[in-house]
């Protein structure tokens, strides 16, 4: 919006009605437009520089977004990404994509839809994507991944999964290594178990309790992170506490009893609770709530599969070993890329990121009273200082399984 229209005073109701349909007229366009799809859509920083992003006249939950300067030497692509609903984790996702679309100077034409998960809105999203001759489209997040599966498994246009759980142990594809055999071209946000589970134990030798917090209702989680590992642990004799949240609407109040309820049994059989750990799945009911789990968890350490729950401060977990949002979206991007090129979707293997993204917090160690190999700053993507700030985010290179 502009500072000022006039240094001249407006007067009487008429002037006022003219002046405020002129400022309508000249204020910059995303201001409006962006109040309109905010609730669900968001982005970080940078993408406006190569991008130009804007909702879709009529249409609250759909967002266009077009290249600022477009390759006159390469052909427009017309792209649908579809949400099933508002998530942090989208927002990084659809950054990185945007950002690797940018240096690869793909003229992408991208419409952004959210169908709620509601079967009508979803079915009209494909009908669309087929008559106006999409080329590609991305399904955000398990939810989406999940109901295209199920509804367009084998449809014309190809599918590329965006962070999504593990497609094999879903039964959306067989294998790792073989592709889907249809239009479905599927990356992982999952790694496998046991190569996961080996950085576990080489952290705690002897770990005794494992607690999995788990929003009950997220399948996708409780089918690819909590069960597999709750089974690895316990064929090793480890003790597994399930703290699994029933209502992902009272997570805070539920972690807050389940969490300290945990706690209490670990002493049980590791009164210095030395060995003993929180593992927190990939349920954004339950990341949200690091705060609320730290509160509760006395010294027991905090781990994740999410590395975006490792971040800077006391709300944080203190390790992380998985696949970040980020690395997944960059493999995703680099999957679009190749289907837009020519590559067929159900000839791709599962992209899975390796190595894992691994996130340390020493801040939050020292708060606790725990050492970190070094194996793992060696190795780590992402570690925070003593001070809780960020010393190193970086990580050289993503490539999926060849």
């Amino acid at each position: 919006m502009p500072q000022t229209l006039s240094r001249r005073k407006i007067a009487g109701p008429l002037a006022t009605a003219a002046a405020l349909a002129f400022m309508y007229l000249i204020a910059p366009q995303a201001a409006f437009a962006k109040a309109d799809f905010s609730s669900w859509f968001s982005y970080g920083d940078g993408v406006e520089k190569n991008w130009n992003v804007s909702a879709v006249n009529g249409d609250p939950n759909q967002v266009r977004i077009q290249p600022k300067q477009e390759n006159a030497s390469a052909p427009k692509r017309k792209i649908m990404v579809v949400y099933p609903r508002p998530s942090s984790a989208y927002k990084v996702a659809i950054t990185k994509i945007l950002d690797i679309f940018a240096e690869k100077h793909i003229n992408a034409d991208i419409t952004v839809i959210n169908f709620k998960k509601d079967a009508k809105r979803g079915k009209a999203a494909i009908k669309r994507a087929e008559k106006e001759g999409f080329e590609l489209m991305f399904s955000m997040g398990s939810e989406s991944t999940s109901w295209l599966y199920k509804n367009y498994n084998g449809g014309e246009v190809p599918v590329v999964s965006v962070c999504s759980k593990d497609p094999v142990l879903l039964g959306q594809t067989a294998t790792y290594e073989q592709g889907s055999g249809t239009n479905f071209a599927f990356t992982s946000l999952n790694m496998p178990v046991d190569v996961q589970m080996a950085y576990v134990v080489d952290f705690m030798p002897k770990v005794k309790n494992f607690a999995i917090l788990v929003d009950s209702q997220n399948v996708s989680a409780v089918e690819t992170q909590a069960k597999p590992i709750a089974k690895f642990a316990r064929q090793r004799g480890i003790q597994v506490h399930e703290v699994a949240v029933k209502n992902p609407k009272n997570a805070k109040e539920e972690l807050s009893k389940l969490v300290k309820a945990a706690v209490a049994t670990m002493r049980k059989s590791d009164p210095t609770l030395s060995q003993s750990l929180f593992w927190i799945t990939g349920s954004t009911s339950v990341f949200r709530e690091i705060a609320t789990i730290n509160a509760h968890s006395d010294r027991v350490p905090v781990l994740s599969v999410v590395p975006e729950v490792v971040k800077a401060g006391d709300d944080s977990s203190v390790l992380s070993i998985g696949i970040s949002f980020e690395s997944n979206a960059h493999l995703a991007a680099i999957y679009g890329a190749e289907v837009l090129s020519g590559r067929n979707p159900g000839n791709m293997p599962v992209g899975i990121v390796s190595p894992p993204d691994i996130a340390v917090n020493f801040r939050k160690a020292r708060e606790i009273g725990l050492e970190i190999p070094f194996k793992f700053l060696e190795s780590a993507t992402y570690v925070y200082g003593y001070d809780g700030q960020v010393v190193r985010s970086s990580r050289p290179s993503v490539q999926g399984i060849n």
